[in-house]
């Protein structure tokens, strides 16, 4: 009999003013009863974002200071390796090229992106580029300033894309993978007020998945590179929310199932978990599970990598909550008691 594949969880939370000092929890996986168990914290201060490199060797995270990069062990262990400035106010997302030859930040609160190099060992190396979005937005409150929420590199690794939560609408760059400088080539136009918050690529990179806060939708692109001139052309838009009405209701995760055969969403506010079915051949979504969490707002959820149990965060609520699910019944069952955690923010699975 073939032996299990293993796994171990990361989950990133705030620290300030919560009376911990751990912004990094790191889980044993337990794939079989889709539970997990805390084998290692590590100091870290508002680990608000982490992300795991191509090569699977090293993982970063957004931290007070900057970024900070650790070196992922056989048993996935984390050891400390350097931490670097971005020059700015503190990051919400991180994100490599495809080749990890650069690390790339966005700022919310600065509306900045910021591209890193990387060295041969992992560890984060100087700033080679910052790009700050200007213009005024159209609502009031937050969002008439630039807040660039998440960044992503096509997987052609041609093109940066940086959404902008405030501005409603997502920046595209080109690359240059020796300079580590990017250029504006393009931009993608959300509706008025929809704040686009999260994006992925799916598994070849053809089609784009943009979850949009305040519109509580996933939208579909088809992506092209036409000889240096990106295509972006929306296919789908599918709403997130069963409210008609969605002040107080927000659009929060997009994560893919390890297979990306699924795509898995949450709405705060209502405090759901979607799943998505995901048709590879012509990027469309299909709605397999609209379900509550348990928790209050659910920041980001994911599929355990065998699809058969989801994990929700639940920022508010300071709690991991599991579920049971059948994609055939659309069924999400609880599963065990919630794992309390101070302020989750994001889950990352790896594979030993």
């Amino acid at each position: 009999m073939a032996v299990k594949d293993k796994y171990v969880a990361y989950v990133s939370s705030y620290t300030s003013g919560l009376g911990t000092k751990y912004g990094i929890r790191i889980y044993d996986v337990d794939l079989e009863n889709g539970r997990l168990y805390e084998k290692q914290k590590v100091e870290i201060t508002n680990s608000s974002y982490i992300g795991i490199s191509h090569d699977n060797k090293t993982l970063y995270s957004i931290t007070d200071a900057g970024v900070e990069s650790y070196h992922i062990l056989p048993d996935g262990s984390l050891e400390f390796l350097n931490e670097a400035s971005i020059n700015g106010m503190r990051g919400c997302y991180l994100n490599m090229d495809q080749s990890d030859k650069f690390l790339i930040t966005a700022g919310y609160h600065d509306g900045k992106v910021t591209i890193l190099r990387l060295n041969e060992d992992g560890s984060i190396g100087e700033i080679t580029d910052e790009k700050y979005h200007k213009g005024l937005g159209t609502a009031a409150g937050r969002n008439h300033v630039p807040h660039v929420q998440c960044i992503k590199v096509t997987k052609d690794n041609k093109y940066l894309l940086a959404a902008d939560l405030g501005m409603d609408r997502i920046n595209v760059y080109s690359l240059d993978m020796e300079t580590g400088k990017i250029k504006e080539v393009d931009v993608i136009h959300c509706d008025q007020e929809s704040s686009p918050r999260h994006m992925q690529f799916s598994k070849e990179g053809k089609f784009l998945y943009v979850c949009l806060e305040q519109k509580c939708s996933i939208e579909v692109y088809s992506y092209e590179d036409k000889n240096g001139d990106p295509e972006f052309e929306r296919i789908q838009s599918v709403s997130t929310s069963e409210e008609a009405d969605s002040i107080g209701v927000a659009s929060s995760a997009l994560t893919f199932s390890e297979d990306y055969n699924y795509l898995v969403s949450s709405t705060a506010g209502e405090n759901n978990a979607l799943v998505f079915k995901v048709d590879k051949e012509t990027g469309l979504i299909t709605n397999k599970i609209q379900l509550p969490v348990a928790g209050e707002y659910p920041k980001d959820a994911a599929l355990f990598p065998d699809n058969k149990h989801l994990v929700s965060l639940n920022h508010e609520s300071d709690s991991l909550t599991f579920f049971t699910v059948d994609m055939d019944k659309g069924s999400m069952v609880m599963n065990g008691p919630e794992l309390p955690v101070s302020r989750p923010n994001c889950i990352v699975f790896h594979k030993l």
